[in-house]
């Protein structure tokens, strides 16, 4: 039944007037802008839940266009926080095969249907949580760090975070495979993050054409919720020491998982 309740409101309306939500939907979109600001301050795999709850919202295509600008705001504010620890040997490895993958994601998602884009949606997750979970419990110690890996990961991180802004989890198995520390892991993500969700932005919103002045409308009013996210999720990664950081994250992102299936 609960599904029921959320097919039965029009993206388009919803879309053209962001004013008119319902009060769940209202606690919905707000949940998805608190839970990236959460994913930035470092807890990877969370923004899993806010891909499910938006795409829930608006659908998958069209969320992805209320979606961008936010990331772009909390990549901004994660990489003032983490930028001393910015490792830049991974940036330059990562972000020419990622903008290759972003470039390859446009024209794919432009002619994809609605139905197929949230089946394709739904098999990235399982797949990255199969991975990681195949990285983290493996028992040799040998990890893939030549070139070939990281052109692979960033080809599909890229075609990833066009299709569904789901590049976060690929990023992760990048990071962790290399066993990259917790803050540095976050302060590299962050630049990464930061330059190719504004190099989607013209994308988005000039050939998928699904940032409008609603859409950004509604963004403004869905900061305070991302801003509270964002401390609050500083806050935890403080707390959390880098030997458990590994094990938050994949559990993280195989609740993500679930939720995307369960739905």
């Amino acid at each position: 039944m609960a599904w029921a309740f959320f097919a039965h409101f029009s993206t388009k309306v919803y879309m053209e007037i962001p004013f008119a939500f319902s009060p769940q939907l209202w606690i919905l979109v707000f949940s998805g802008a608190f839970i990236i600001g959460l994913s930035k301050a470092g807890l990877k795999g969370v923004e899993l839940l806010n891909v499910t709850i938006m795409a829930l919202v608006f659908g998958g295509k069209a969320s992805t266009g209320v979606v961008l600008p936010l990331l772009c705001v909390a990549d901004t504010l994660a990489v003032i926080y983490y930028n001393r620890h910015a490792q830049w040997s991974h940036f330059r490895r990562l972000i020419p095969w990622i903008i290759l993958g972003i470039l390859a994601g446009v024209y794919i998602g432009n002619a994809m249907n609605e139905a197929v884009f949230k089946k394709i949606m739904a098999v990235i997750i399982v797949i990255t949580v199969l991975l990681m979970g195949w990285i983290e419990y493996r028992k040799s110690d040998k990890v893939p760090s030549g070139r070939l890996f990281a052109s692979v990961m960033g080809l599909i991180t890229g075609i990833t975070t066009m299709l569904g802004n789901l590049a976060g989890p690929f990023s992760t198995i990048y990071f962790l495979a290399l066993r990259v520390s917790k803050n540095d892991f976050i302060g590299t993500a962050a630049w990464l993050f930061l330059v190719i969700n504004v190099f989607k932005l013209p994308f988005q919103a000039f050939f998928w054409k699904n940032i409008t002045v609603s859409t950004l409308t509604l963004d403004l009013m869905l900061l305070p919720a991302l801003f509270l996210g964002f401390f609050a999720g500083i806050r935890l990664v403080s707390v959390i020491r880098d030997s458990n950081y590994r094990k938050v994250i994949l559990a993280l992102t195989l609740l993500g998982a679930l939720v995307i299936f369960i739905r």
